[in-house]
């Protein structure tokens, strides 16, 4: 049956809603999890901010040098991630930079033999999840082995069969707060059980933790322990980095990035960054160090956030709870920038196809698995926070209508 022929067939009443959303032409875009302008206006201030030709030690922030940052921003780094400084650097736009620069120093050089020297080497990746972790360690011929997650964190049950009959795991990606698209915030006992799964397994295995929504809450969350600080404790630290940035902070791919790691992983990303670039933006490190004088200031910035993007997914929230059981089911995020649906099994491209011919543009189905294959054809990613909350509810009313169309 094409397309039309299948319209013509649905219920009148579904059609009726189906006419009246296609006679509004919509063109709205869904498809990535970017800051709304509003959010961008929160941070114009750096537009104008004036920043000085030196900093406080007296480095000359116009020119090259600092490899491993500004003292101020990595000290205000270091805060926000409960690290030592020494083990702290600062480097530019996202933490996916970084997380792909680590791999790359992995595939390259490696903490004890190049990945690229290794039989099959293969990372762990939760799903569903980010389609550009899955994209890097693709490119680097790196075999990904997908464990689920509960909405606490990995499922320990599947990582431990996993691990127990796997070869050569040589590292896991990791977004352990406001996973990218579930939301899952995980629990301390989470991540302290998967880091003694991962000792237990090899010394040589690496955990990239991308913490690229660490301060993105919008709503109450589940306390969670400083990352750094549960590695520190699992005696992890020689194989575990954590990273995160500004990038949805201030300007998306105009922020700082910065991380942490044991001495001999540091030392091996910064050899890997010295190769590709030739000194860090100090420039705006110190733009940023003079807008976010403290974690406080990072704190009260993110609150205003908060205020801006809640609204959106209340907004989504309450649509998808006029949708029956039998439709699926959806995340209810704490923060983050996505919502996870789950439509019954097989029908996630045809939800997607639906609100296309409506006008509204989705990730594509599959994107939140490795090689674009969802393996029930499930799950949908959406992220609210671009459009004005305006299309967002035209939007919404489309995947709403999508999903009882694909459900009937």
């Amino acid at each position: 049956m094409n397309a039309i022929d299948f319209y013509h067939t649905m219920d009148e009443h579904l059609q009726s809603k189906f006419e009246l959303l296609k006679s509004k032409s919509l063109n709205i875009d869904l498809t990535r999890g970017k800051p709304g302008a509003d959010q961008l206006d929160l941070s114009n201030e750096l537009l104008s901010i004036n920043v000085p030709s030196h900093d406080d030690n007296g480095v000359d922030l116009r020119n090259y040098g600092e490899p491993l940052g500004i003292r101020s921003a990595r000290k205000l780094a270091s805060e926000l991630l409960s690290s030592p400084i020494e083990l702290t650097a600062v480097a530019e736009q996202s933490s996916l930079l970084v997380t792909y620069q680590t791999c790359l120093a992995l595939h390259l050089k490696g903490l004890e033999k190049p990945l690229k020297d290794v039989s099959n080497p293969k990372f762990i990746c939760p799903v569903p999840g980010f389609d550009r972790h899955f994209r890097m360690l693709e490119e680097l011929g790196i075999e990904i082995i997908t464990v689920p997650l509960t909405g606490k964190g990995i499922d320990l049950n599947v990582l431990r069969e996993v691990l127990d009959k796997t070869d050569n795991v040589m590292g896991a990606i990791i977004v352990p707060r406001h996973s990218n698209p579930s939301g899952d915030v995980y629990s301390d006992e989470n991540l302290i059980n998967t880091l003694e799964m991962f000792k237990n397994y090899s010394t040589k295995m690496v955990c990239i933790f991308d913490h690229a929504y660490l301060l993105h809450d919008f709503d109450k969350t589940t306390y969670q322990s400083a990352t750094w600080k549960l590695v520190e404790e699992a005696e992890m630290a020689n194989q575990a980095i954590v990273i995160s940035s500004f990038s949805k902070v201030t300007f998306g791919a105009g922020g700082i990035s910065f991380f942490a790691a044991g001495k001999e992983l540091f030392d091996l990303v910064n050899h890997q960054r010295g190769s590709m670039i030739v000194a860090p933006d100090k420039v705006n490190q110190m733009r940023h160090a003079l807008f976010f004088k403290s974690v406080e200031d990072v704190k009260k910035h993110m609150q205003e956030h908060a205020k801006l993007v809640k609204p959106k997914f209340d907004l989504v929230i309450d649509k998808l709870k006029s949708l029956g059981d039998e439709c699926g089911s959806f995340t209810i995020p704490t923060g983050g920038y996505f919502i996870s649906f789950n439509a019954p099994k097989g029908k996630a491209k045809k939800i997607i196809s639906i609100c296309k011919d409506l006008g509204v543009s989705l990730t594509p189905a599959g994107s939140t698995y490795p090689g674009m294959h969802d393996p029930d054809d499930s799950n949908i990613r959406l992220a609210p926070t671009f459009i004005s909350i305006e299309q967002l509810e035209d939007a919404v009313d489309v995947f709403v209508l999508a999903v009882k169309i694909a459900c009937s």
